[in-house]
This record gives C-alpha cells, structure tokens and sequence, in this order.
C-alpha cells in the first residue's frame, strides 16, 4: 500500500508529514483548516543551541531542572543535540528568525540558564513556523483532507491499519494506510481556562487510548503562569517576564522573590502556584504583571500581538499592570512512545503534544515544545521509512480499570448533569493546579457515572465530549496514584515529593500490559 496517515497539522504533525513524503504516499487529516493548530499560537519562541557561547549539555542540564526528575535523559540529550539542524532546516523552509545585527535575535525565558530562544514576528514565532511549513505543505504530494475528525483508529489483528473519519455534513468514511501517526496536540479544553485555542480537544490521545495504547505522566498538565484575564484566557509569554516584567499584588507589591529565588523566571509551575497563592489571598482577585519600566516602544516592538490583545482589552500596558491567572496550557503526558515515536500498538506512532517522550518529565521548559515537534517529528518519519507496522515495548504497565477498583468507588449520591462546561468545571476544581484525594476520589466516581451514560456520537462536538471525558478519566486515575507532589502535579494531602516515585506511571486501557523487551528499554527516568 505504501501510505501513510499524518493526522494533524501542527509543527510535529506537518514536519512528519514533509519529511515521510519522501518514501511515502502521505494524507495529512486535519480537524479545522489546515493551519489552525497550538503551533499557530506559540508566542516565545524556540529554544535551541545556535550560539557558540552556549552548549547542548547546557540545554540539557536546564531541561533536566524544569522536568522535575521525571525526564527521559536519553530523549532530552536526542532534543537538545539534534534541535540545532532542526532549527536550520526551518530556516531553509523561510522561516524568518528575528536577527540583531548578522545575529539571531535571542531571548531568555523561565528556567534557562542563557538566553537561547529564537523569536520571529516580535511575539509570533509559531505563526511564522506554521505559515512555512503550511506553505511548503501545500507545495508538495501530500494529500490533504481538511475539515475532517478522526473518530478512531482502525486496528487489523491489534495492529492500526487506517483510520475512520467523519467530514462535512457528517459523513463517514475510512482511509487504509500502513500505519498512522498521530500529531494532534493536547486536550486544554479539559479545563475552562486554557490558552489553547478550541480544536484542543485530545481527539488524538483518546483514540490511542480505545485502541489499548499506553499512556504516561497523564497527571502533569502545565498551567501557564500569565493569562489576560478577558475572555478567551489570551496568552502572555513568558518572554515578557524574561525581558524583565515583574509581578505584583494587590498592593502593588512583588511577591515572587519570596516564593524562589528566580522569582517571576522560576519554572512555570512555581509561578503559577505562587500567582494563585496571591490571588487566594486576596479574595481570588487577579495579580498584575508589570511590564511598564519598557516603555511603549518597545512592547510594540518586541510584542506586537501582545500589545495589541493588551490594547484591545482597555489597558495600556506601558502605564499600568495587566490582570493575569494561570490558565491550562500544555500536557507534559500523552501516549508513551520510544525516542522514534513508536507507539505500543503496532503501526502506531506519535509526536508533538500528543506524545509522551520524556522529554519534558513533570515541567515543560519554555520554549522547548517546538523544539520537540521538530525533532521528533522528523525522527518518527525516519522510523516510519525503516518499518512502518513496528512498536515499542514498556515495563511496568498498570491497567487503568485495575486502579480505578483501588479509589474508593461508590456511586454519589447525586450525579449532576454531564456537560462539557461541567465537565471542565469539575476538572479545574478536582484535578487543576492543586489536587488532593479529597477532590480526586469524588471527581473519579462522577466521571465513571458520566462515562457509564448512552451520551450523544453524531455530531463533531458530541464526539469530542466523548474523548474530553476519556481523557478526564484518566488525568483524574493517574492524578490519584501519584501520592506526592512534583512539578505541575500538586497534591495538597502529599505536599513533597517522593524519591520512590520518580519513575513515570504508565497506565493502558488495553485488556492485558504491554510485554517488556528486555533489549529495549525506552523509559528512563532521570
């Protein structure tokens, strides 16, 4: 047959595409227009080693930091080493870096210990990077089908085969293939606070999960410290407080220089938690970040779409603070796959968000999830060429029913109406930046009524209702196993972490674990 099927058109999604189309038949399926995706909203930038003061065990060593110990060493040294022919290549596609001088542009964000992240358009590099790749897409052989929802995979004696698919009008049709990689981004629409935009609704993860593919780090989900406090949660990068923007109370008072000794540039997790400290101490009202020792010209300059979403909402932000919380922004966990983005299920691969590679542990570092899209987007399309029908192989695998049984699981006494805006709702209160088996355990019981119910499959938000419930179910499973505190994962009743926890939870739907090949083993915690 000699096909290949990209689903998603993201940075991940459409670097894997490109680069299989050269051994393969390629058909890129895409839920919205091609284009819209998270990449299109990437604000800081990508990070990356192009400067000779700089080095990969640098990059490395900071990404270790951020992920809490929970990286994959082995996939961090693979992203920070082949990172910098990746950025190269986009260059090569037209992509428009920002420059100072014969130099890159570049800038420093949370956690970095040197300024190595690339920019282009001030404030809009993923939008930049999208427009290329799209560009080069649409020059190619690869077919596209936009507009089209992945209901599931299709699976041949356990091996992915094709996908089934429902376009305009609701009609429903399958695409054999040899196998299927899967880029479709994150699942932010879990919560009803999120800077992603609204196609975020995990329909790739759930569908590995009905497939029986394992899972991991489901629980560490990254809150992004500085959302616009409007409606749509705008985004404000994190390159703002790396250009020195500082954060303030009610009072007027800079908070966190108490809570770490990076302050506003700790990792994203500790400024999100210390934002929402402030604002619990003062009845939930929203901090304020203080750009305005930059001045005007400079905000337009450096942040032009920034300035623009600041100025539309009334605020001139170069004479007084913004109103910010943490809104949900990127899933640290996905589908567990080995560094060439083989999934447990035969003919499976995936990359980008949608996938666990261990190179973000318990924390993303900022800046790094372009970087990963890249990098292992062009990895699993050289994987793919070698055998396309391959998987990897995981130890320790729990079955998520198995754990389930383990919670307490009597029915509530009273169920409320299943909704996306209650589930969401439920989400934030029980499994969002904190959580505790206080709200977890009532949380799981809702949602496995909730799961239990004949809901709606025809229309496309039905179906993604369908898999934001899946993938809640398991957030909520594997939030409730890990007993400690790490990274973006919280737990109140657990406030420290535990050396005997830091190994990933790997978790699978499927009727039996996945089997072990001793030659391969492709999770190493750090």
């Amino acid at each position: 047959m000699n096909r290949v099927i990209v689903v998603g058109s993201g940075i991940a999604g459409l670097t894997a595409a490109l680069a299989a189309s050269a051994n393969f038949s390629v058909t890129l399926i895409t839920k919205g227009a091609l284009g819209m995706s998270n990449t299109r909203f990437a604000q800081g930038g990508i990070a990356g080693v192009m400067f000779d003061d700089d080095s990969v065990d640098a990059h490395v060593a900071d990404t270790l930091t951020a992920g809490a110990g929970l990286c994959d060493r082995d996939a961090v040294r693979v992203l920070c080493a082949e990172g910098p022919a990746r950025i190269r290549e986009l260059v090569e596609l037209g992509v428009a870096f920002d420059h100072e001088g014969d130099e890159f542009a570049r800038g420093r964000e949370a956690a970095h210990s040197y300024p190595r992240v690339l920019h282009a358009g001030g404030d809009a590099t993923g939008a930049v990077i999208e427009a290329a790749l799209v560009n080069r897409l649409r020059a190619s052989g690869v077919e596209v089908h936009e507009r089209t929802f992945l209901r599931d995979l299709v699976l041949t004696d356990g091996r992915v085969t094709g996908v089934e698919l429902q376009g305009a009008g609701g009609v429903r049709f399958e695409l054999e293939s040899d196998a299927v990689l899967l880029a479709t981004g994150g699942a932010g629409q879990l919560y009803p606070y999120t800077t992603n935009p609204s196609v975020a609704t995990g329909d790739g993860a759930a569908a590995a999960v009905r497939a029986g593919a394992v899972m991991t780090d489901l629980e560490f989900y990254q809150f992004h410290p500085t959302a616009l406090v409007t409606d749509g949660n705008f985004l404000i990068s994190e390159a703002v407080r790396g250009d020195g923007a500082v954060l303030r109370n009610a009072r007027g008072d800079r908070f966190m220089p108490a809570v770490h000794p990076d302050a506003e540039l700790a990792p994203r997790d500790v400024v999100a938690r210390g934002i929402a400290a402030a604002m619990d101490a003062q009845a939930g009202r929203p901090v304020e970040l203080d750009a305005t020792m930059l001045g005007a010209d400079f905000l337009a300059a450096r942040f032009p779409g920034i300035n623009a979403a600041v100025r539309a909402a009334g605020i001139d932000w170069s004479q007084r603070g913004v109103p910010v919380a943490p809104a949900a922004h990127y899933w640290m966990g996905g589908i567990a796959t080995d560094l060439d983005g083989r999934t447990s299920v035969p003919g499976l691969f995936a990359v980008g968000e949608v996938a666990r590679t261990g190179v973000h542990g318990a924390n993303r570092l900022a800046s790094n999830s372009l970087l990963e899209g890249a990098v292992f987007g062009h990895r699993a399309a050289a994987a793919l060429s070698r055998d396309p029908a391959s998987a990897a192989h995981f130890d320790d695998v729990r079955t998520a029913a198995a754990l389930r049984a383990h919670s307490e699981n009597s029915v509530p006494t009273e169920v409320p109406p299943f909704s996306r805006e209650a589930l969401q709702q439920l989400m934030w209160t029980s499994a969002g930046l904190s959580r505790s088996a206080d709200t977890l355990q009532p949380a799981a019981r809702i949602l496995d009524a909730w799961s239990a119910l004949d809901l709606p499959n025809d229309s496309e938000h039905d179906l993604e209702d369908r898999n934001l419930l899946a993938l809640g179910r398991a957030v909520v499973t594997a939030a409730l196993v890990r007993t400690e505190s790490r990274g973006a994962h919280t737990r109140t009743d657990f406030p420290h972490p535990d050396a005997a926890l830091a190994r990933p939870i790997l978790l699978t739907d499927a009727p039996a674990a996945a089997t072990l090949d001793p030659s391969r083993k492709v999770l190493t915690p750090c």
